[in-house]
């Protein structure tokens, strides 16, 4: 069920972070580590999300990630899941390996982007992991050292943070490399992280009705980072889909009701919707449906992956067809 607690778009982009319980390791040898990010190999391309930067560190990590049709809630929950349950096997542990909830902060991009792949990828050093930018360069679990060729990780995004310093490879290496350079002065940036701007100002409703009068700038609570226009902007968009979401739920509407639609749409009966069927009618039917399942009414991909019995990856592909088949259909 969206939630306004979790504010999410197609594009949007998120510094998540993650930390242990009562700030114990998450990480405890490279065994851990490797282990993690071969996860993220898998789901980031599943999931259609794009990672910009990342730090690991021994009892949190950091993330920078932009959205893209599957929700982050989705890559979260089965990152999260999977590498704890094979933690506590491999360790011979029980119990809960993440402290609450993973952190997540939407962030406006052209204010933050560099901001935040600086701070993220700065965290080894100020952490004492690797003692000066040299080690750093070449530390493997980081994707600051991908930025520099020094490693490989195909799920990391390149390309598009270094356009940001330069025209050529060359050009924007460098750049990158003294731009970090220049913050390793700065410390630690809480600033990036969250701050108690709007719980000040008496919660999300006030924030809204004074139009953040003489502010230029938000620190998020949490939730957004970035200046008045960009956090209005995204609450806006979230308390759209919000109430769309209920006023559906009042009006009844429901996957029988998504159904009904569909078979209306392409001429077929349901159970051709849930046949695994690759004919392209019943491949589209099945896209749409998923869709509207997720875009609507809230279903999770592993919902609908029991209702069909596919796989998360194969509903995935469903609901990028179907959002593809909406958007040029024009169907609402």
């Amino acid at each position: 069920m969206p939630r306004l607690a979790r504010i999410d778009a197609p594009g949007v982009l998120h510094h998540v972070i993650i930390r242990g319980i009562e700030r114990r390791k998450i990480f405890n040898d490279n065994q851990d580590r490797d282990n993690f990010f071969d996860r993220l190999a898998i789901l980031l391309p599943e999931t259609n999300i794009t990672c910009y930067a990342w730090a690991f560190l021994s009892n949190h990590a950091h993330f920078l990630f932009r959205t893209g049709n599957i929700p982050l809630s989705t890559l979260m929950r089965r990152l999260l899941t999977g590498y704890a349950v094979s933690f506590n096997l491999r360790h011979k542990r029980h119990g809960q390996l993440f402290q609450n909830r993973y952190k997540s902060i939407v962030c406006q991009e052209d204010a933050y982007l560099k901001e935040l792949v600086r701070y993220i990828h700065l965290n080894p050093l100020r952490a004492k992991i690797v003692t000066d930018i040299s080690e750093l360069n070449n530390y493997t679990y980081c994707g600051h050292g991908v930025l520099l060729k020094k490693e490989k990780h195909p799920w990391q995004d390149s390309g598009y943070v270094l356009s940001y310093f330069g025209k050529s490879l060359g050009e924007a290496q460098k750049g990158y490399l003294q731009y970090v350079e220049a913050g390793i002065e700065q410390g630690r940036r809480p600033e990036l992280v969250g701050g108690g701007l709007i719980r000040s100002l008496g919660g999300w409703q006030a924030v809204k009705d004074a139009r953040f009068s003489g502010q230029d700038r938000i620190k998020s609570d949490h939730r957004i980072l970035g200046d008045s226009a960009f956090v209005m902007e995204v609450l806006e968009e979230a308390e759209e889909k919000f109430e769309r979401f209920y006023e559906l739920k009042s009006q009844g509407y429901d996957l029988g009701t998504i159904e009904q639609k569909v078979c209306g749409i392409f001429g077929i009966e349901p159970d051709e919707i849930y046949s695994k069927s690759r004919q392209k009618i019943r491949a589209e039917a099945r896209g749409l449906y998923c869709y509207w399942a997720v875009e609507d009414l809230g279903y999770s991909l592993a919902d609908l992956a029991r209702l069909f019995g596919m796989t998360g990856q194969g509903i995935g592909y469903a609901v990028r067809r179907g959002e593809r088949i909406a958007k040029e259909k024009i169907i609402d």
